[in-house]
Parts: structure tokens; C-alpha cells; sequence
């Protein structure tokens, strides 16, 4: 069972876009969504239109995603 992210406990949109730009150069990421679900591995992110990809090569899935949509980010090393 996953735990919807209270919206008093998520960073802010500006936050997220700041760690977006740092992820998109890391092998490892983890993206932590609002609904409570996780994807980890490489991302993309396009921040005019605040949109990216998360892809995951070992189990060859890929999940498009909204910058709206974030609850938090771990970068490789920080985790």
C-alpha cells in the first residue's frame, strides 16, 4: 500500500525544477511522485515545458512525467 504525500510536506515546484537539472546529468535517480509510487534510473527534463521521462534500462520501462507530479527527488550519492 502506497501513502499519498501530505501537500504540507512537499518541497516546493522550484525546489524540484532546481534538483531536475542536477538529476538530468546522474545515472541514478529517484523520482518520488505524489501518488506515492517510485521509479528510479536515468531522467530527461524539459523545463519550458516542465515535462520529462524517467527510464529505467534494466527493466526497459520508461514513464513520462509532470514536474506537478513530484513529491521529491534522491540524486545518485545522496540516497
Amino acid at each position: 500500500m502506497v501513502r499519498r504525500v501530505p501537500e504540507h510536506e512537499l518541497p516546493s515546484v522550484e525546489e524540484l525544477i532546481a534538483k531536475l537539472k542536477v538529476a538530468h546529468t546522474k545515472n541514478m535517480v529517484r523520482l518520488h511522485f505524489k501518488d506515492g509510487s517510485s521509479e528510479a534510473g536515468a531522467v530527461t527534463y524539459v523545463e519550458r515545458l516542465g515535462t520529462g521521462r524517467i527510464i529505467d534500462v534494466t527493466r526497459e520501462v520508461a514513464r513520462d512525467y509532470n514536474v506537478y507530479e513530484l513529491a521529491g527527488i534522491d540524486i545518485e550519492g545522496e540516497i
